[in-house]
């Protein structure tokens, strides 16, 4: 897309300032001579000025042309820095998302600041005030138990009155207005429940969080693929738990688990984390997979196609995601009051060995 060649601009700006000698006061290329030489419009070409301007690179001057104020630097000072604020930062799919997101801020030249809340409100709250105080040019939110109303609502409100670009990612509260970058979570839902249904399985179930959007979302497109296919009473087999219990959840619900596994041929698990868990908790009470019971993921962790059982699950984009997420902060910064719409990823299945086919 034209609207994300400014990076390459930046770039090319950066080395052309280096190559051609340039100092501090030295007329630079205006604005028709960038969009001739890329073949860009000139909303691409603001963009790009823009975040050079940000960076103590050039200086436009009204009626005057464009200035170098700088030598471009390649060293590791940065004028522009981006917080980042996560669920969890070192395991399951964070690593690629947060991958993505650097590649795209490392070139740009831009300073990352990362935090993570381990799904707590309140270190949401600590991370979002710690950003603010060190006066961060925008912000990349995973929000923390989005499923619930926000008690964050008065910092988020304050984000907004100082103007500060944010882009949440997997997520967003609600009652939010900030865009955000997500994978389609009602259709994944929807494909993990589809796909049980194509395989002839009636008595399907499914495990989901109770605390988070993300939960609700893929609740919503089960239900949907289940009624859709004429199952009676599908809300009776659907087992919630809360984020609290993430690490301990087997054990928590060991009782209601059994019985959920004993009175079904399918289960849809909120992630691949849960599935994974599931599948060795299975395991511990000689319950074959999928011979005895079929069970279907959401995310496509690196753990699903490296378990003993490789788990069918719905893929997540991960680092593409990520990359979207930190082109769209790009953009926010360079126009701030520019509208921008969400951006909703497909997702599709990934058929592994965990999946019994009922034959007829």
């Amino acid at each position: 897309m034209e609207s994300y060649k400014y990076t390459a601009i930046i770039e090319w700006a950066k080395e052309s300032i280096i190559d051609r000698g340039l100092i501090s006061g030295d007329r630079f290329f205006s604005e028709t001579e960038l969009c001739e030489i890329h073949n860009v419009s000139r909303q691409t070409v603001r963009q790009a000025l823009a975040i050079l301007e940000r960076e103590g690179i050039i200086l436009r001057r009204q009626g005057s042309g464009t200035f170098v104020q700088a030598q471009s630097r390649h060293s590791d000072e940065k004028t522009v820095t981006v917080g980042l604020i996560s669920t969890y930062f070192s395991d399951y799919i964070f690593p690629s998302i947060i991958t993505g997101i650097e590649q795209v801020l490392k070139k740009n030249h831009i300073n990352l600041q990362i935090s993570t809340t381990h799904n707590q409100v309140t270190e949401e709250a600590r991370a979002l005030r710690a950003m603010l105080s060190q006066d961060i040019d925008g912000l990349i939110v995973e929000p923390s138990q989005s499923g619930l109303p926000s008690l964050n609502a008065e910092i988020y409100n304050e984000i907004r009155l100082r103007n500060i670009p944010l882009v949440f990612f997997n997520a967003k509260y609600p009652e939010s207005s900030f865009p955000y970058v997500a994978m389609d979570d009602i259709t994944a839902g929807r494909i993990a429940a589809d796909h049980l249904i194509a395989c002839r399985h009636r008595k399907i179930s499914a495990i989901f969080l109770l605390d988070d959007i993300q939960g609700h979302l893929r609740y919503k497109g089960f239900m949907k693929s289940l009624l859709a296919s004429g199952v009676s009473a599908p809300e009776n087999r659907v087992m919630w738990f809360s984020s609290q219990d993430r690490d301990e959840i087997m054990s928590v619900y060991e009782k209601k688990l059994l019985n959920l596994l004993a009175d079904s041929t399918g289960i849809v698990c909120y992630n691949d984390y849960l599935a994974v868990e599931l599948l060795e908790f299975c395991k511990q009470h000689g319950i074959n997979v999928p011979v005895d019971v079929s069970i279907v993921g959401i995310d496509d962790a690196k753990r699903a196609g490296i378990c003993e059982v490789p788990l069918t699950t719905v893929q997540h984009p991960k680092q593409e995601l990520g990359k979207k997420v930190a082109e769209v902060l790009l953009q926010l910064i360079a126009n701030p009051n520019e509208e921008i719409a969400d951006v909703i990823f497909e997702p599709k299945l990934v058929e592994r060995a965990s999946v019994k086919l009922i034959p007829t």
